[in-house]
């Protein structure tokens, strides 16, 4: 059985990320670090899902890679995969500014959002069979 604690760490710092994110998008310019957000908080809602059901956990950031996990647990979760592959673009690999995106804007930042608000849901939805008390 997995660990409910370890569970709502992942989900909690997922929320943190959105919030943060979500709270932005309206008066920052910064939208690589915004859409960034979004990727953080996806890839940790898959890792929350995960941990959940006690499948294999890799420390990667490649969120379809991690959605093919999720797959083992329940195939249905293919719904969300297009929102992965948009999300997966916005990882920030190398902390160089060489790698840095600099070209996105509040269009890309509010796609990002709207990508990292069905994952969420998705995975919050699932997750409320194994823990109906989930944030």
């Amino acid at each position: 059985m997995a660990d409910y604690e370890l569970v709502l760490e992942w989900l909690n710092k997922a929320e943190e990320d959105f919030g943060f994110a979500a709270s932005v998008i309206e008066e920052s310019p910064y939208y690589a670090q915004i859409c960034f957000h979004f990727h953080q908080a996806a890839e940790k809602y898959l890792k929350a899902y995960i941990v959940a059901y006690d499948l294999v956990f890799e420390k990667i950031y490649d969120l379809p890679v991690l959605l093919k996990t999720c797959f083992q647990q329940d195939p249905k979760l293919r719904e969300i995969l297009e929102e992965c592959k948009f999300l997966n673009r916005y990882y920030i690999e190398a902390r160089y500014p060489v790698h840095w995106p600099t070209s996105y804007g509040k269009e890309e930042a509010q796609k990002a959002e709207l990508a990292a608000e069905r994952i969420r849901e998705k995975i919050r939805t699932s997750l409320k069979s194994l823990f109906p008390s989930n944030p």
